[in-house]
């Protein structure tokens, strides 16, 4: 497989409130990551509704769509080829996107990936499955290593019984294992990224290696 597959930065779930109170980090002019408390965030999930659609046709295509969460609004932007991929997202419809914070014109917007439809109800509870990850983060202890280890195997088992569909993906993973914080189980699929154990044949969709 190719070794950028291992180096994909992971997906953070978070809340468009939280994500507009982050601090751009530039290398020089280039915009790196958002620095939210002691994460580097380059590529985000978020759910949220869309409530306005502005589509460009011509040479130069462009497509803007604004995801609106209950705890703020942010764009998400497409161009050239890519525009064709999302033209069926309408104002009105519930999405989870992936994609690539980007910056400009003193503007955070997210560079669209992946954008599906999901069923409303599922913004509650994104928004109810990060509230119950930051509450564990804020009160708990250190995880013993034992079960870490634990999480890990559940993890790598889900993947592998997954190979027969093509993969399984991380949001799946995260609704069968509701015990543990998204957080650690996105920690531990990233460490088996590096392992070279798993890998992502495209964002958010995880695979075994065998």
């Amino acid at each position: 497989m190719p070794e950028q597959q291992f180096k994909r930065n992971i997906a953070y779930k978070f809340r468009v409130g939280e994500l507009l109170i982050g601090k751009p980090i530039f290398d020089g002019e280039r915009f790196s990551f958002l620095e939210l408390g002691n994460k580097r965030i380059v590529r985000v999930n978020i759910v949220g509704n869309i409530v306005d659609k502005y589509e460009r046709e011509g040479e130069s295509k462009y497509l803007s769509l604004t995801l609106d969460d209950g705890s703020g609004q942010i764009k998400l932007k497409s161009f050239g080829d890519d525009v064709g991929k999302f033209k069926e997202v309408n104002q009105g419809d519930t999405v989870v996107v992936i994609g690539i914070l980007r910056h400009y014109n003193n503007e955070v917007y997210i560079s669209s990936e992946i954008i599906k439809h999901q069923d409303p109800k599922y913004l509650l509870i994104r928004k109810l499955e990060l509230e119950k990850e930051r509450t564990q983060i804020q009160g708990s202890k250190p995880i013993d290593k034992n079960k870490i280890v634990a999480i890990k195997d559940k993890i790598l088992g889900l993947i592998k019984k997954s190979e027969e569909d093509g993969g399984i993906e991380v949001d799946k993973i995260i609704l069968q294992l509701r015990e543990t914080s998204p957080d650690i189980i996105n920690q531990e699929i990233k460490k088996l990224l590096e392992e070279g154990i798993i890998f992502e044949p495209r964002p958010g969709k995880m695979r075994w290696l065998g």
